[in-house]
């Protein structure tokens, strides 16, 4: 069966497919302003692969602007960007009133436009590590993401979406989102404890994602933000390379998984996007990558801070199984 979602990752801003009637959205990874029609999600930092990510349906979409939400859809799949301020004064964490009125509209609209389901989310943070009002920003965060699933009437533990949160040097609050109107299937990590179900020493609200999401009907797996974590634990602490290895692990686990219900996905099909903390670990890391799953494989480094503050690499990976099987 035909793909009726794709994904192309380009390092071209006049990629032929920026103007494809099927374009949903963009995220842009790059020093340079990128000037496209449909939603964008614009990531800049003081260093990073330039870099495409591209979402196309299958059809002729719709676009739209809801609150601080831009979108498209196309009767299959929706595809959301929105860029919100941390509001000033009040006595909730500006950082955490922000998040949950993001994902209040992001769920309103996906409600009043027939996408029930959440596939995938990427979230940019600033100082995300940070201490403020008593909390880490990352924990504050996942404190209103958490208030925003729950005033929706949405699941916190079942079927809920792919997502990475990393932190950006400054600037608003940036999210995008890909919904659907067909659930797919969440995919968790045996070597991992399902991030929802971690302990409250990493917050008063747990983190709100699934470890992948695959999508059997278009044949994609899309695998959230996946670190040196064992457990709930972060292993491997100050060492780049140990903890390159062990995200690479867990990648393997997560695709492993996957295969039990759509077989055929291997680490060669990976498109990856790389966030490490720091740049002088990219050799470092980009030797490990290559000596456990070769040369080939497609990856794009971004500069970010990850969201503990002992993690040193952040890897997260889209897998098109019927697009590697027609290419075979």
């Amino acid at each position: 069966m035909a793909s009726t979602l794709r994904f192309l990752h380009s390092a071209s801003a006049q990629d032929a497919a920026l103007a494809d009637p099927s374009l949903l959205g963009v995220l842009a990874f790059s020093q340079e302003p990128s000037s496209v029609s449909a939603p964008l999600l614009q990531i800049t930092t003081a260093y990073n692969d330039a870099s495409l990510e591209l979402w196309l349906g299958k059809g002729k979409t719709i676009s739209g602007n809801s609150g601080d939400i831009s979108y498209r859809h196309d009767g299959e799949y929706l595809f959301g960007t929105l860029h919100i301020d941390e509001p000033l004064g009040g006595s909730i964490p500006p950082l955490q009133q922000a998040t949950e009125s993001a994902y209040r509209q992001i769920f309103t609209l996906m409600a009043s436009l027939g996408y029930p389901v959440s596939l995938r989310f990427w979230n940019y943070i600033a100082d995300i590590n940070a201490v403020t009002h008593g909390l880490e920003r990352y924990r504050q965060f996942n404190l209103g993401r958490q208030e925003a699933y729950l005033a929706s009437g949405r699941e916190i533990k079942d079927d809920l979406p792919a997502a990475c949160a990393l932190g950006i040097d400054q600037g608003p609050l940036s999210i995008a989102f890909l919904a659907g109107r067909t659930p797919g299937l969440p995919i968790e990590n045996p070597r991992q404890i399902s991030a929802y179900d971690y302990p409250q020493d990493y917050g008063p609200r747990s983190p709100t994602f699934s470890r992948a999401y695959l999508l059997p009907q278009a044949g994609l797996l899309l695998i959230s933000g996946t670190a040196s974590i064992v457990g709930h634990k972060t292993v491997h602490a100050g060492d780049v390379r140990a903890q390159t290895r062990e995200t690479l692990a867990n990648l393997q686990a997560v695709i492993t998984a996957a295969n039990q219900h759509l077989p055929g996905i291997e680490p060669k099909h990976l498109a990856c996007r790389v966030y490490i903390r720091n740049a002088e670990d990219r050799s470092a890391i980009t030797q490990e990558i290559e000596r456990i799953w070769g040369a080939d494989i497609q990856a794009s480094f971004v500069r970010a801070d990850i969201c503990r503050a002992d993690l040193l690499l952040e890897i997260e990976a889209t897998a098109d199984r019927n697009a590697a099987l027609n290419a075979s």
